[in-house]
């Protein structure tokens, strides 16, 4: 009696494991198909380790208000934009690398806030949205490389 009853509570602590995996995969997949990750990793998909400049911790907006809270890698270095997500999460976004020519971008405001819209991509663009202050590190990164604005 005593082993029955453990057994059904070792049972329902796997089964809430694995509900919890497999929803977390399904959320994750569905975020990168809102967000435009999917589409950008078909021709963007890196898989060499990217040697530029990197900072971890960083958010940004895609589509669809698809929002991305300190969770990213975001580097750069004069060839272009390295963008990546924790390990966990690689397996519905994996590691991209987008060179400057395919990126274009705009300053905005909204409010008091101060933000860069990177266009990213060629034939599907999608908007990456990030603070001011890290488009300033990744303007220095890139060098003479950096994209020009594009007019508002």
């Amino acid at each position: 009696m005593f082993f029955a009853r453990e057994m059904s509570v070792t049972n329902i602590i796997i089964l809430s494991i694995l509900i919890t995996v497999c929803v977390s995969g399904i959320t994750f997949k569905l975020i990168s198909h809102l967000g435009g990750w999917a589409l950008l990793a078909e021709p963007y998909r890196i898989t060499e380790p990217f040697s530029g400049s990197k900072w971890k911790f960083e958010s940004a907006q895609m589509r669809y208000l698809t929002r991305y809270n300190h969770c990213l890698t975001v580097g750069a270095d004069p060839r272009g934009l390295y963008l990546s997500m924790y390990f966990l999460f690689q397996i519905s976004h994996p590691p991209l690398f987008i060179p400057w020519r395919d990126i274009s971008f705009s300053r905005k405001s909204f409010l008091r806030f101060k933000y860069v819209e990177f266009h990213l991509g060629r034939e599907v663009t999608i908007p990456f949205r990030i603070s001011d202050r890290l488009a300033e590190k990744l303007k220095s990164a890139a060098g003479a490389s950096w994209p020009t604005e594009a007019l508002s």
